[in-house]
């Protein structure tokens, strides 16, 4: 998607920052799974929150800009949704646990 963008000088910057925001939570999940703590786990998903923010707000400004078709951006917005929702849950999930167990 991001080879498709217009190669203008808008184009590209925000190409590079959807590439940059939209690999960021895969790694940033990885380092979260291998956390040393509860609180180190947490600390890494809201990385993966904002990283999956970030790359919405730029799939947002490809679509509003007519740099691509909606069309095509479409499913990828709606995934990164998705992506968060579950990033959410776990937030609030491990939030919970904590307040619960401590950082065991």
């Amino acid at each position: 998607m991001s080879d498709a963008i217009p190669q203008s000088v808008s184009g590209l910057a925000i190409a590079r920052q959807v590439v940059r925001s939209g690999t960021s939570p895969s790694a940033n999940y990885r380092a979260a799974c291998i956390g040393k703590s509860k609180k180190d786990f947490l600390n890494k998903l809201k990385m993966v929150e904002e990283e999956l923010d970030e790359t919405l707000h730029w799939l947002e400004l490809i679509m509003e800009g007519g740099l691509l078709p909606q069309s095509r951006i479409q499913p990828l917005y709606d995934e990164c949704t998705e992506l968060l929702k579950i990033t959410v849950s776990s937030i609030v999930s491990t939030r919970k646990y904590l307040e619960i167990h401590g950082d065991k």
